[in-house]
């Protein structure tokens, strides 16, 4: 069973911070990148971080020099460093793992991503 698991969202104030964790776990091996997406109610689900597994890292303009996005890739884990945070990051934050994933007494290629973990800008 190939799963991936997010950690640590919660309420922050503005201009906070708060770091996220993702650990894939079971099946999944030889992963690729790791990466966090986010959505809002009634957004589309957008892109705002990546990293691949020679730690070359890609992020969205709106996050770019607040955000950090780090992994591990021998414990297969990856963290998402927020600060500076506003209310336009509230959201739903999800991990994706991307790399090999026995299913069906197969070997294939596939995306897995993980439940959600809310994140609540307020004051």
């Amino acid at each position: 069973q190939a799963q991936v698991v997010e950690s640590g969202g919660g309420l922050v104030q503005p201009g906070g911070s708060l770091t996220l964790s993702c650990a894939a776990t079971g099946s999944i091996y030889s992963i690729n990148s790791m990466a966090w997406y986010r959505q809002a109610p009634g957004k589309q689900r957008e892109l705002v971080a990546a990293i691949t597994s020679g730690g070359r890292t890609i992020y969205a303009d709106a996050v770019k020099g607040r955000f950090t996005i780090t992994r591990d890739n021998a414990k297969n884990t990856a963290a998402l460093q927020m600060n500076s945070l506003n209310l336009e990051d509230t959201a739903t934050y999800y991990c994706r793992a991307d790399g090999q994933v026995i299913t069906g007494g197969k070997d294939k290629y596939r995306e897995v991503w993980g439940q959600g973990t809310l994140v609540t800008v307020s004051s």
